[in-house]
């Protein structure tokens, strides 16, 4: 793989909605057509005709009813009868995002088409309860899975639960409870910093969502809910969730809804496009991997090092680092492994904080990555997460 050099985000062309704790504001709302409605009305409030739009990547990980039509009912319903656009369905568990993008751009490189938008919407919230045949089990009893609450807890694969398979990095690499608390600590505070001026930082790039009380009343949701304050007294007196482990529901992320958008284009268009031209968003690689079994939490490292590789770039090149990071151990690894400072990475905020709703997540954090370059004046950024499976994803993008 090489860099690429022909795919960009336009500036602002881009949105997440505040998550929500699951159970909250996002739960009543199919995910598929709070994220496709969502996606509808950003559009028309940057007076953006969807008809320049020739594909749609849907990524999503929670079935919701008529999730097999997603992909495209999403788009018919971005469309709204202006233009007949195709669409794919992406399920990369938490790096769905990055990869919904990534498509975007390895086809706008060979000239497949000239703009494509990627729509990531999940709800944790009210996760099906699936029934599988099974006609050769006793008396034919069928089998019983909860999507969410048995995904959580159980890699058939790797045969752990997620927690344990980050517990399983942190024995390994020595790390102690207090190292992950004070990461912990630190990324609430880092949150506290896109909350300063009334949300100043959030608002440049969050996009409000409207949700349905009741059968006959909405309301709008423009901030996170569902965040819990951390000290560092409150994390010293929680205790590891696993027995012997270091991790505790402080340092680790929890569960929630939300939905966000990319436009993924051309050069020239991405210049038409942008709220900004003289700002460039250029997407310039990506990276995959997969660690052994059960070692999660390590995925991001060398999925992070064949980005950059790819881009022709080090670390030490990049303005700001961001990542998906569900447990403390994921930043005590990469910045140990990478060689640079846990405290200073994800700054303005991360999903360890303000909640994981799986397919979105990414892209969430992928969005403050590129405010927070521009706001440093341009340069490189990159990000990095971990995903189901013991896998990874990386990107880098520059800005300027």
């Amino acid at each position: 793989m090489v860099a690429l050099k022909k795919a960009y985000i336009p500036y602002k062309g881009y949105y997440s909605s505040p998550f929500c704790r699951w159970q909250g504001q996002m739960a009543n709302d199919n995910s598929i057509v709070l994220g496709a409605t969502t996606a509808k009305r950003w559009l028309v409030s940057r007076e953006i005709d969807p008809g320049i739009v020739d594909f749609v990547y849907y990524g999503t990980t929670v079935a919701q009813h008529r999730w097999f039509y997603s992909h495209n009912w999403a788009s018919g319903i971005i469309m709204d009868g202006r233009k007949d656009v195709p669409g794919l369905m992406v399920n990369q568990a938490c790096t769905t995002s990055a990869t919904c993008i990534h498509l975007a751009a390895a086809n706008i490189e060979i000239g497949a088409y000239n703009t494509a938008f990627a729509l990531i919407s999940d709800r944790c919230s009210n996760g099906p309860h699936v029934i599988w045949p099974n006609p050769l089990g006793p008396g034919g009893e069928v089998i019983s899975e909860n999507w969410t609450m048995d995904s959580f807890n159980y890699d058939p694969h790797g045969g752990m639960s997620m927690i344990q398979t980050a517990e399983n990095v942190a024995s390994e690499e020595g790390f102690t409870k207090e190292e992950c608390d004070a990461v912990a600590l630190r990324r609430y505070e880092q949150y506290q910093d896109a909350l300063a001026n009334d949300r100043a930082f959030q608002k440049r790039y969050m996009f409000p969502v409207e949700v349905t009380v009741t059968k006959k009343k909405k309301a709008m949701v423009e901030e996170d809910e569902g965040v819990v304050p951390s000290t560092k007294e409150g994390l010293a007196k929680l205790r590891p969730v696993l027995p012997n482990g270091v991790l505790t529901y402080g340092a680790q992320t929890h569960p929630a809804d939300g939905n966000c958008g990319f436009i993924v284009t051309t050069r020239d268009r991405a210049r038409e496009l942008s709220v900004d031209p003289s700002t460039e968003i250029q997407i310039i690689s990506y990276g995959f991997s997969r660690v052994g079994k059960a070692r999660m939490a390590s995925a991001p490292v060398p999925a992070a090092e064949m980005a950059l590789n790819n881009a022709g770039l080090k670390l030490k090149e990049m303005k700001a680092v961001k990542t998906h990071n569900p447990f403390a151990v994921n930043d005590l690894y990469m910045s140990k492994k990478m060689n640079f400072d846990v405290m200073w990475m994800n700054n303005y905020g991360s999903s360890m904080i303000y909640g994981h709703p799986q397919g979105p997540t990414a892209g969430r954090i992928i969005a403050e990555l590129i405010e927070e370059i521009v706001m440093l004046g341009g340069g490189y950024g990159l990000w990095a997460g971990c995903a189901a499976g013991d896998t990874g994803a990386a990107m880098v993008l520059k800005v300027g």
